[in-house]
């Protein structure tokens, strides 16, 4: 079977993308086998094996964050996590602060080159998970702080030019991004962070 990546043009005004993906579930990849790392508090043991049982999709697209790009068209695969991020992301204050999270990003982190993305976001977002694995660190109490704590995860990401994915830690989520871009995003980033920390109101009007 030929793999193909169509772009539909519509009314000459939008581009619609279709990739063809394959549903995979209750495998899971050999590349994540290291996923959870062992004596790690969150998530706990009935999360991985729903997790797992999940599986993931197989996207027939190019990964932008791959080392080397294929030389064949049309024979790439990317391995998607997102039924998987979408388990772990819930329960508590997950969604709410990967929502205000995104809204953040849209509205002062989207700059040219696109230094930062919403999956940065929802990759720093997992790794403070594993960072606060109690129940209550995501109570609505404790949303602020976990806002905080993301924002300070992306400033060292872009600080030191690399994101890992994270089920995929050898994937860097920020290769082939400009240093231009990164250093911008970063000074971006610590005023929103700033802004935060010295006004405990600034979230309404961010």
């Amino acid at each position: 079977m030929q793999k193909k990546q169509l772009n539909t043009s519509l009314y000459c005004r939008y581009i619609v993308q279709v990739t063809p993906a394959f549903r995979c579930p209750g495998v899971w990849p050999r590349a994540a086998a290291h996923w959870p790392l062992l004596q790690q508090p969150w998530p706990h043991p009935a999360l991985i094996t729903e997790v797992k049982a999940e599986g993931f999709d197989l996207l027939s697209k190019e990964s932008p964050y791959a080392r080397e790009r294929s030389a064949v068209d049309g024979d790439a695969w990317v391995v998607s996590f997102r039924s998987a991020e979408s388990l772990l992301l819930a329960g508590g204050c997950r969604r709410r602060c990967l929502s205000i999270l995104k809204t953040l990003r849209d509205r002062h982190l989207d700059l040219p080159g696109r230094p930062v993305d919403n999956y940065h976001i929802k990759t720093l977002l997992l790794y403070e998970c594993e960072k606060h694995p109690l129940d209550m660190d995501w109570d609505e109490s404790c949303l602020g702080d976990r806002v905080n704590g993301v924002l300070l995860q992306l400033i060292s990401c872009l600080q030191n030019r690399r994101c890992p994915h994270y089920f995929l830690p050898g994937l860097d989520l920020l290769r082939g991004k400009s240093v231009a871009a990164l250093d911008g995003a970063a000074k971006h980033a610590w005023r929103i962070l700033r802004e935060l920390l010295t006004n405990s109101r600034s979230l309404e009007k961010l």
